[in-house]
């Protein structure tokens, strides 16, 4: 039936005379361009309407097609028009070669939008906006990591499908196809960072030491993982700023996450005290804030004497939360409530230094009102008072 309609169109047109053939070839193309895009707009008017009611998934495949379609439509129709229009034989080369040309770029767009409807549709069923979000956190990561090497991949395939189908560079296709993308010895040096970050991205999502919205420590400097893309990592630290940090480094260097398998963590509190200090008592305020805040997770609350000093002890204080931005502010919250709490009850508790002078006999030191008596003071160390 094409073939019919070809030699119909081609009939058509050799009986048009009063105009030079590149003249009639431009009204062919032009007019199998308007032709397709005419028959473009009234499919996805009748598949809009169709998919008016169903799936969101439906809706969105529609609407993301829409340009693709109209691509190939118009080559389609570009196609018929050069077997119809009055070419020369090497122009019909050239406008077959540059719609082969357009045809494997097709088929690569295509090839990236249904890899992200498929990315789309595989992540619908995890949400990322509730509190234990490390299931959706772990999919959604590995997903981001996987379709983001795959569009690398499917534009290095398309760019090199493109080279080979021309003679004189047909070979850097093929080196460009065969090493992945390394191009071969011409650009092989040029790319090596670009592949070692995809192989580490493939890494990243296989192991996955990191995902979306993880809590971590990276050269000193704690944050939020925002974004993974093929070849880095976006960092979004504590005051708002963003480290950009490469994906190799992330299988090359020691790094700290805090939520690699589960986001609660546990804060620490470390108070210096007198060895006068209430140690019960301070145990049981503890457990009192803690279980009046509402950023505790009700796991884990605790309260030791870890270590003497000088003229101090220190009191290592634990509590739990869901979140590391919980457990930071409930850290926040037990400091200020513990410390103020000592100041109103139990002042003496407070560290302060101790010295006791001892003077000659016969000699006294008069201090104040509420000082010693006895020839001693308090200062800052132990020491007798010279003759």
């Amino acid at each position: 039936m094409l073939d019919s309609f070809d030699s119909r169109a081609r009939a058509i047109v050799d009986h048009v005379t009063w105009a030079p053939d590149w003249a009639v070839s431009l009204i062919v193309f032009a007019v199998a361009t308007f032709a397709a895009l005419v028959v473009h707009r009234v499919i996805f008017r009748v598949l809009t309407r169709l998919v008016a009611g169903k799936d969101l998934f439906w809706r969105s495949l529609v609407q993301r097609g829409e340009k693709p379609a109209r691509f190939a439509i118009v080559v389609f129709a570009l196609s018929v028009a050069a077997g119809v229009a009055p070419l020369s034989p090497g122009q019909v080369i050239l406008v077959q070669h540059l719609l082969l040309v357009a045809f494997i770029g097709m088929l690569g767009w295509l090839s990236g939008i249904t890899l992200g409807i498929w990315a789309t549709l595989y992540l619908r069923r995890y949400q990322l906006d509730v509190e234990d979000n490390l299931l959706a956190r772990k999919h959604t990561t590995q997903m981001r990591i996987l379709q983001r090497v795959g569009a690398t991949m499917i534009l290095v395939v398309t760019v090199a499908a493109m080279l080979m189908t021309f003679d004189q560079v047909r070979q850097y296709g093929v080196s460009l196809l065969a090493s992945a993308g390394a191009a071969g010895i011409v650009v092989g040096l040029a790319l090596q960072p670009l592949l070692k970050n995809l192989v580490a991205g493939i890494q990243l999502a296989i192991t996955q030491p990191i995902r979306l919205d993880d809590a971590v420590i990276v050269e000193g400097e704690w944050g939020n993982i925002e974004e993974i893309t093929a070849t880095y990592v976006v960092i979004r630290l504590w005051d708002w700023r963003r480290m950009v940090v490469p994906l190799s480094y992330f299988i090359e260097h020691i790094f700290q996450n805090w939520t690699r398998e589960d986001s609660s963590l546990i804060g620490t509190v470390m108070l210096y005290a007198d060895y006068t200090a209430p140690v019960e008592a301070m145990r049981a305020k503890l457990e009192e804030v803690v279980n009046a805040s509402s950023l505790w997770d009700k796991r884990v609350v605790n309260m030791q004497v870890t270590d003497f000093k000088n003229d101090t002890m220190e009191i290592r204080m634990l509590m739990s939360a869901g979140t590391a931005s919980r457990a930071f502010d409930l850290r926040c919250e037990v400091r200020e409530k513990m410390i103020g709490w000592l100041q109103r009850e139990h002042p003496q508790a407070l560290s302060r230094r101790r010295a006791e002078i001892m003077a000659p006999s016969g000699i006294s030191f008069e201090g104040r009102g509420d000082g010693p008596t006895n020839g001693t003071v308090e200062t800052g160390s132990r020491r007798r008072a010279p003759n």
